[in-house]
């Protein structure tokens, strides 16, 4: 490989690190070809890419990036997946994937430039995802005009049974 190829995927890894909301370093060392497709499928559908990288590529194109904090850590096998959208998401579909392959298995993780170890990515796999959060927003602001409707319906039907009972008593008189 010459220096034009090195400098184009350092620049590729580079652009991809900057875009991206968390980057996730994994080792994929005895993984099958199959489990690779499977696992590349499952991130993609949730607008996370995955990647194989050479170690001394990834230093490189790290230095510069949005996720510097993990640039001197990148040793063995790796491959990096970028989450574009969600972290959680990312985070709970690799931790997901861990569980089910003997083989796979995250290391660590650069969430907004802040380094987490795996640990800390297994716990924010456990986090609700943004659409979920976002729905539960939504319920909650919902819910404080929905109660002030219902609230002042029930003033009004109260108030209209004790007319009904004024009524009822004038006629019965």
């Amino acid at each position: 490989m010459n220096r034009d190829e090195k400098a184009k995927i350092i620049q590729n890894i580079r652009e991809k690190a900057n875009r991206s909301c968390i980057a996730v370093v994994t080792d994929y060392k005895g993984m099958s070809v199959e489990e690779m497709t499977q696992l590349r499928s499952n991130l993609r559908e949730h607008n996370v890419e995955y990647q194989v990288v050479k170690n001394t590529l990834a230093r490189i194109a790290f230095e510069e990036s949005s996720h510097s904090a993990i640039k001197d850590k990148f040793k063995d096998c790796c491959a990096i997946a970028y989450g574009f959208d969600d972290p959680v998401v990312a985070a709970k579909v690799l931790v997901d994937f861990e569980k089910k392959s003997k083989k796979f298995q995250t290391r660590f993780a650069s969430l907004d430039g802040k380094y987490l170890e795996g640990t800390s990515l297994k716990a924010l796999s456990e986090l609700p995802g943004r659409d979920e959060l976002l729905a539960k927003t939504l319920g909650t602001m919902n819910a404080v005009p929905t109660n002030f409707v219902c609230l002042f319906a029930n003033v009004i039907r109260g108030m209209l049974n004790a007319l009904n009972g004024i009524k009822e008593q004038k006629e019965n008189a």
